[in-house]
């Protein structure tokens, strides 16, 4: 599938050409500017302005190269040297590497005395205007100018002048802030809002020393994808509200994980300290989301430290809820289920669970008596945007249906039915609030005479449990989901869940082995091979190999097998 975000890439097909870069000749896809052509020869060229995905600008110049082409003879045929190769003739002036396209037999310095000089002279003009506040500048650690200024930078200023003066701390969108004096009108940000999202909404105005970057009259840069302008803003000119001030970034432990705001599982960064998460950035992955990420999904992890998040689990004692350890809670939750007849017993799963997850649960359904336990998920449909945000909001509806947990939310309705008439006593839930998006009334759920909760924050359905396990977020948890499109990717864990909660990959095993139903995994990679012995889906597969940037499954096999092929892979 092509994505939406996908800009100039040369095909899988593309014929190759031969480039000599720095002396040695090498062979490169046809499509490609000087700029890639040195990343792919593991060569350095400092730039501002150029981004892979976006149109050539050409404007800051600090990509500045020396370009050669083929010496020709009288009949126009290259002249080859003693090496077979063309020899090179030398263009007389430095050109820009982000809009040198280049072509069979043509060359490029990526270092030399000229190209050096070059450099120097363009930091110099991009530094005459620029404030000298690095140390309360909150892009310092990430912003390229003040890496660039080390290697290509003078030690002193020349310019005796008084800096001209711009706008500082400028509210220009909902999550953004502007401080135009930083700004080195590279216009990364402009050509993303045009080209990327459709949303024309920032220009340059004035001219010379005096141009700054502003919204047209009467506009906000308020998409959601507005974010991005910060992550391709090369200095500080574009912060984030939500980030901005909050931590130095030299500071951040990153973890490689996805966002679960969607069916579309964009690759992520978690930025955490400390047991806090501060932000969440987008992770490059060409298959799913290119390097960016939507608004809503990269901000949608605050609840995660909430004042109010469940940290201890509760079991009702008498009139009230009373914390409970453990090694209580989940024996007497197993003692009254198997008092029950299956029928007697449902199960509102989720689709945010993983698939470890969702594969544990459907084993303890199983051991509860099989299909004769209802079972489904709350369904999150929203309005997709034809770039990454996806109509699921589930991020996992493909994993649960995978393990039959999801009967599309059509099961919901039968549930609750049996819980109006009394027929169904006990339910267990998953990370969902009954009262909230499933549209049950609280009148039915206190219908429930055994109500066993698994949730992060308290809701009107956990108010009303017999059993509260205070479960993990995504950012607590290892483990893997399928996403829309049917890749298989990986959470990793960046913080630890708080207080007394619980992994929930944990919390489902105790309450497995609490069932009758045997306890010799330990680990969320045992559980996976478990998992994958089943699912020939995941044959072969461990978490270990589905790697940073996952990969396509095949669902042209039978998705769960009937049988298990060895004693370890029913836990």
């Amino acid at each position: 599938m092509k994505n939406p975000f996908d800009h100039d890439s040369p095909p899988a097909d593309a014929p190759l050409l031969n480039v000599q870069v720095d002396g040695v000749w090498m062979q490169f896809p046809k499509g490609l500017n000087a700029v890639e052509v040195a990343r792919r020869a593991q060569k350095f060229i400092p730039h501002y302005c150029y981004h892979p995905k976006l149109s050539i600008s050409g404007n800051c110049r600090m990509c500045l190269v020396e370009l050669g082409t083929p010496k020709l003879d009288a009949d126009r045929k290259p002249v080859l040297a003693a090496d077979g190769k063309p020899e090179i003739s030398w263009m007389p002036r430095p050109q820009i590497g982000c809009a040198a396209l280049m072509a069979e037999g043509m060359a490029v310095r990526t270092i030399s005395p000229v190209i050096d000089e070059c450099r120097k002279g363009v930091m110099e003009f991009l530094l005459i205007n620029h404030p000298l506040d690095c140390p309360i500048c909150d892009q310092a650690g990430e912003c390229k100018l003040q890496e660039y200024s080390v290697q290509y930078g003078n030690d002193h200023s020349r310019f005796t002048d008084d800096k001209v003066k711009k706008p500082k701390r400028v509210d220009i969108g909902e999550r953004i802030v502007l401080d135009d004096e930083r700004c080195i009108m590279c216009s990364r940000c402009i050509r993303f809002s045009k080209e990327m999202v459709h949303d024309d909404v920032l220009g340059f105005i004035d001219r010379g020393s005096h141009t700054t970057l502003a919204v047209h009259p009467g506009k906000r840069l308020d998409n959601n994808y507005s974010l991005n302008t910060v992550d391709i803003c090369p200095v500080g000119a574009l912060t984030s509200k939500d980030f901005r001030f909050q931590m130095r970034v030299w500071f951040l432990k990153e973890t490689k994980s996805i966002c679960t705001g969607c069916a579309t599982g964009c690759n992520t960064l978690i930025g955490s300290r400390e047991q806090l998460v501060y932000r969440q950035t987008p992770r490059e992955n060409e298959e799913v989301n290119s390097q960016w990420m939507c608004d809503q999904g990269r901000l949608g992890f605050h609840y995660i430290h909430h004042a109010d998040r469940l940290v201890e689990p509760m079991a009702k004692i008498g009139q009230g809820k009373l914390p409970t350890p453990w090694s209580e809670l989940i024996p007497s939750l197993a003692t009254q289920l198997r008092g029950l007849s299956p029928d007697k017993i449902a199960i509102v799963a989720s689709g945010r669970l993983t698939n470890e997850e969702a594969f544990l649960l459907s084993q303890i359904r199983r051991t509860l008596g099989g299909d004769d336990v209802l079972c489904d998920i709350v369904p999150r449909r929203g309005e997709a945007d034809g770039i990454l945000r996806s109509a699921d909001l589930n991020p996992n509806t493909r994993g649960v249906e995978l393990f039959g947990l999801s009967n599309g939310g059509k099961t919901l309705g039968q549930i609750r039915h049996g819980v109006d008439t009394g027929h169904i006593e006990a339910l267990l839930v998953f990370h969902e609030n009954l009262a909230g998006e499933a549209g049950w009334p609280v009148s039915s759920i206190q219908n429930v005479k055994l109500l066993a909760v698994q949730s992060i924050l308290p809701c009107p359905t956990s108010e009303l449990a017999d059993f509260v396990l205070p479960g993990a977020s995504f950012a607590e948890k290892r483990g893997s989901m399928i996403n829309g499109t049917g890749r298989l990717q990986r959470l990793n864990k960046a913080i630890s869940v708080p207080g007394n909660a619980m992994d929930d990959f944990q919390i489902l095993l105790q309450l497995k082995a609490a069932l009758g139903g045997g306890n010799g995994i330990h680990t969320i990679e045992e559980v996976f091979k478990a998992m994958a012995e089943v699912t020939p889906a995941f044959a072969g597969l461990s978490l270990s190999k589905i790697g940073d940037l996952g990969l396509e499954l095949k669902f042209n096999t039978p998705l769960i097998r009937t049988a298990s092929p060895s004693p370890h892979a029913t836990i």
